[in-house]
């Protein structure tokens, strides 16, 4: 058994000194397992020891430059050398840092293969292949990946249905005069009912120009995708749900009071949120920001591992790894200890990324599991809403949300572009109470359960019999597409118009309409620092184009525009006057405000805002500011091409 000391905790806390005060007296040297001290040149934000200027030595600093891949399994196979290397001279390691998973890899001594790559052997069956050319191998191989994938089915399943439609088209060519001026005069008459229908006028403009532009294709479109037809199946049963726990669901009166005697303007925000999304305004909550996943995936394995009555979790995207693999095994554990364990995915989301059927897979391990709308090779408007959200709730009083889906690049475990930055917070205490209903709701509806939810059985108080800890006002909401109320978006609107000093956001897409646009320019005007951060390297091509052609407008209002050069910037999340804060899944483009199912998490004089911020401005540092000659300077095609993207942005 070798000797090792390690050293950990959150930022801020003393480690470094405490580990040097501890190498200098027992011959000790530093195993850095800070996830950033690694890099080089990431200097600022990661609180690096001076190497140059201590005697001390250090290992696992500036090994890598920033460009480079470098796992957990890199760490723990590096870390081992170097902890036995210590000990064979007769000295002290002490690894010393926060990142979790690091540290979890030595303690516990994770294993995250089967075997060690074999990069000699990989390279003499690449030669003889070359050297063969065996193509119809490799075409074979794509040929059997493409049709044993889900989506293949889908896709040749709409290409069918659409090939009907031609032939129906093609079958009624001999009366195509009479068919448009029919279709022409239905155009007309769908465009003033659009127009006089009390929706965004994006979608009015967007909607009018593609049925007089294209009247068959836009009518045709127009109604198998233009009309909700969702809200007819779900909004019943939703108004049921919320009806019977609207008496579980209200403001104290005591909080309200406090509330609005400190900022009446805040208590406006959050009055709106109480009327319009049914959920209250809590005290007694405490939160902690969680700056990237790798920091929130240990803490989230940890309360996990303590829930002793339920665990609910909802979210978007699932896959197969490290990630999964970890909490899909406590799962199993809690649901053979008799933990109450549920688990909602999307069906789209999840479409390439679970097997078919995989909720049968999970109900075998005792895990209660629903699909929400699952996906299916339909063209009608009942696919474009989705069940964005992302909860994990641990016996009612500890709550996780924000933009962290559960698959490996979330966490950095998998490159897909670049580093993933993205955002997560962890609720304890009686503001979990609204997430714990959210869940509750929509398992309900999915199953379309005609039974009463027994809601005081997952009361916060019901398992945690003592007095939480209180850090100033945290409300949990969601927000629907079954409804009229743009309930993201309003909140969002609300910080920006009620800003006096500055306004800082995260988004991954930026696909605005008028209403955003102006209010981010009006502040901007007004002398409020209002400040956007987008990806520098995106997940979609199109969309980051379309994000770009906004850049513009914005920049000549006096609005600053950062690209995070490092990666994909998958954060949502809004801060502003060192008071107001959210966090949470709704991105700024239509599909998250208009279509699908999101949550946040608004704060107000919580001790995280200023963790947000602080987040905000380290993270500037590795991004690349937008200066207006970026859009002056770009290529015509380009520029033509964005304006017609923006023209229909409201149908993509």
């Amino acid at each position: 058994m070798e000797n090792l000391l390690i050293i950990t905790g959150p930022t801020g806390i003393g480690k470094t000194e405490l580990s040097l005060k501890l190498a200098k007296k027992y011959k000790g040297e530093i195993i850095s397992s800070d996830s950033m001290q690694i890099y080089k040149k990431l200097d600022i934000g990661t609180a690096k020891v001076d190497l140059e200027n201590t005697k001390i030595p250090h290992h696992m600093v500036d090994i890598i430059d920033a460009k480079e891949n470098f796992s957990v399994a890199d760490f723990k196979h590096r870390a081992k050398e170097i902890i036995s290397e210590i000990n064979s001279r007769g000295g002290l390691p002490l690894v010393v840092g926060g990142t979790g998973l690091y540290i979890n890899s030595l303690v516990y001594n994770l294993d995250f293969t089967e075997t060690e790559a074999d990069y000699a052997y990989r390279e003499e069956l690449n030669k003889i292949l070359k050297e063969k050319k065996n193509w119809i191998l490799l075409l074979f191989k794509k040929l059997a990946k493409l049709i044993f994938n889900r989506i293949f089915y889908v896709a040749v399943a709409m290409l069918v249905q659409l090939g009907w439609i031609l032939m129906m088209v093609l079958r009624l060519a001999a009366y195509s005069r009479y068919i448009d001026i029919g279709l022409r005069l239905i155009g007309i008459v769908l465009v003033l009912w659009i127009l006089n229908k009390e929706i965004n006028p994006s979608y009015k403009l967007a909607w009018t120009m593609l049925i007089l532009i294209l009247p068959i294709l836009g009518v045709v479109l127009y109604f198998v995708f233009g009309r909700s037809r969702i809200a007819a199946i779900m909004q019943q049963h939703f108004e049921q749900r919320i009806e019977e726990s609207r008496e579980y669901l209200r403001d104290r009166p005591q909080t309200r009071q406090k509330l609005e005697a400190l900022d009446p303007s805040a208590s406006n925000q959050s009055r709106y949120i109480s009327d319009v999304s049914r959920f209250p305004v809590h005290e007694n909550t405490t939160a902690e920001y969680f700056q990237v996943g790798d920091d929130m995936f240990p803490v989230l394995v940890r309360e996990l591992k303590q829930a002793k009555k339920y665990i609910f979790i909802e979210y978007f995207i699932i896959n197969d790894g490290v990630m999964w693999q970890t909490i899909l095994n406590i799962l199993e554990e809690k649901a053979a200890e008799g933990v109450d364990v549920r688990l909602i995915y999307d069906g789209f989301g999840c479409l390439t990324t679970l097997p078919h059927k995989y909720y049968e897979e999970l109900q075998k391990k005792g895990i209660k599991c629903q699909v929400f709308n699952p996906f299916r090779p339909i063209l009608n408007i009942i696919q474009n809403n989705r069940d964005h959200r992302k909860l994990c709730i641990i016996d009612g009083w500890v709550g996780f949300t924000g933009g962290i889906n559960l698959a490996d690049e979330y966490i950095n475990q998998k490159e897909r572009f670049g580093h993933w930055k993205d955002t997560a917070v962890m609720l304890k205490g009686e503001a979990v109470w609204n997430m714990t209903v959210m869940f509750l709701h929509m398992w309900a509806v999915i199953g379309r359960s005609e039974e009463s939810i027994d809601y005081e059985a997952y009361f916060p108080h019901r398992y945690h019999e003592g007095k939480f800890e209180s850090d100033g006002f945290v409300q949990p909401f969601c927000d629907t597409p079954l409804d009229e109320e743009v309930v993201g978006e309003d909140v969002y609107l609300n910080i920006i118009n009620k800003a006096k000093k500055y306004v800082y956001i995260c988004t991954p897409y930026l696909i605005i309409d008028n209403e955003m646009m102006t209010a981010l320019c009006l502040a901007a005007k007004s002398g409020v620092d209002v400040r956007i951060m987008t990806p520098g390297i995106p997940d979609k091509k199109l969309v980051f184009i379309l994000t770009q052609s906004y850049y513009r407008q914005l920049l000549e209002a006096g609005v600053k525009i950062y690209e995070y050069q490092p990666g994909f910037l998958h954060a949502k999340s809004f801060v502003s006057d060192d008071e107001i804060g959210v966090v949470g899944t709704i991105n700024l483009d239509y599909r998250s405000l208009y279509l699908h199912f999101e949550d946040g998490v608004w704060i107000y004089r919580n001790r995280v805002i200023q963790d947000i911020k602080d987040d905000f401005i380290q993270t500037m540092e590795y991004c690349r500011q937008i200066e207006p000659e970026f859009c002056l300077n770009r290529n015509i095609g380009l520029r033509i091409m964005q304006n017609i993207f923006r023209a229909f942005a409201p149908l993509m």
